[in-house]
């Protein structure tokens, strides 16, 4: 598992509040996410109308699921979704 993302109102009041309350840095933030990263996982901030909440993970096979974006923060990803409907990210691996 590379990260969880979930949808928020507000980038800046999501990260002041968890920085609050939880031992957290943010490692990535610009107007439409950030990443925040405790102990054992990091927690994506996004917003809804750009990113869509999701689970992330690491895999050396993510090209097989698709053409792999890549992001400003220099990853390369695709976007698949579960029988259920749900978000799944899968990260090149390099």
């Amino acid at each position: 598992m590379d990260h969880v993302a979930v949808p928020v109102k507000n980038i800046q009041s999501a990260i002041e509040w968890y920085r609050q309350r939880f031992r957290c840095n943010v490692s990535y933030r610009d107007e439409s996410w950030a990443m925040i990263e405790f102990a054992n996982i990091k927690l994506a901030l996004v917003l809804p109308s750009q990113h869509p909440g999701h689970l992330s993970f690491v895999s050396p096979r993510a090209s097989e699921f698709g053409e792999l974006k890549l992001h400003r923060d220099g990853t390369r990803s695709v976007y698949v979704t579960d029988p259920d409907g749900n978000s799944v990210e899968l990260l090149a691996a390099d």
